[in-house]
């Protein structure tokens, strides 16, 4: 089995990190392609970023289909993009670790809380939990104010809102809110004593299962493949015949 792991933003250095983390959650067998695209923004940290990573999400997303791969894992937790790559995947699983993470924080516990990075990324994230259908589980949205790209530097404030966030009544599992907290999971829970759930890891997890037992994507309905059509500008790569 290969699985693409797509990280949105350019930076190589996240991709090398998400990389580490998704072949230690892989299956023996599975293989981890993690990729980094030739365009789009530095880091992912607002609306402008997310929708400017799109088009690079894409063109891998395509390359991947091109490629044989088997599923894919889209490595921001705005899962930016997911509902297009899913038409041009043609049945393959393309999972969004955001989407990950909460599924299976809600299997882990009645309520969980997302500890992200900007407070300015939080709304992205509370619009994700009402549209995955968990606005009664996700109970709390707490940032550490720390960069995306120094991240990986925040383990201890991480920790320290995770414990926090275990306060508030309902919260009994943690959700990372972003691909470059992946690796710290572990170390959280032990810290925290609580289920910590980093989407890189479930991403992975799911699309193993789903191509496993059988479960393609839909091609069918808005899953469909894109209608032809041509596109102007910078986007004439884009044009679908």
């Amino acid at each position: 089995m290969r699985i693409r792991v797509i990280n949105p933003n350019t930076s190589a250095s996240m991709t090398a990190t998400i990389e580490a983390s998704a072949k230690a959650a892989a299956a023996p067998g599975t293989i981890i392609e993690a990729v980094t695209p030739t365009m789009g923004p530095a880091s992912i940290e607002g609306h402008y970023d997310e929708a400017l990573a799109v088009p690079g999400v894409l063109t891998e997303v395509a390359r991947g289909v091109a490629d044989g791969v088997d599923g894919f894992v889209l490595a921001c937790f705005g899962d930016p993009g997911m509902d297009a790559a899913r038409e041009l995947a043609a049945g393959r699983p393309v999972i969004g670790i955001a989407q990950a993470a909460m599924h299976l924080a809600a299997l882990a516990a009645r309520g969980f809380a997302v500890v992200t990075t900007l407070s300015r990324t939080a709304g992205r994230a509370w619009d994700l939990a009402r549209t995955y259908g968990f606005a009664d589980r996700c109970r709390e949205v707490l940032a550490c104010e720390v960069p995306v790209l120094a991240v990986d530097s925040a383990e201890d404030m991480v920790a320290d809102l995770a414990r926090e966030a275990l306060t508030h009544d309902g919260v009994e599992a943690i959700v990372l809110g972003c691909a470059g907290m992946a690796e710290m999971a572990a170390r959280v829970s032990a810290k925290t004593g609580a289920p910590v759930i980093d989407g890189v890891g479930a991403g992975v997890g799911l699309v193993e299962t789903m191509v496993r037992n059988g479960v393609r994507g839909s091609a069918r309905g808005e899953y469909a493949a894109p209608l032809p059509k041509r596109y102007v500008g910078l986007l004439e790569p884009f044009t679908v015949s």
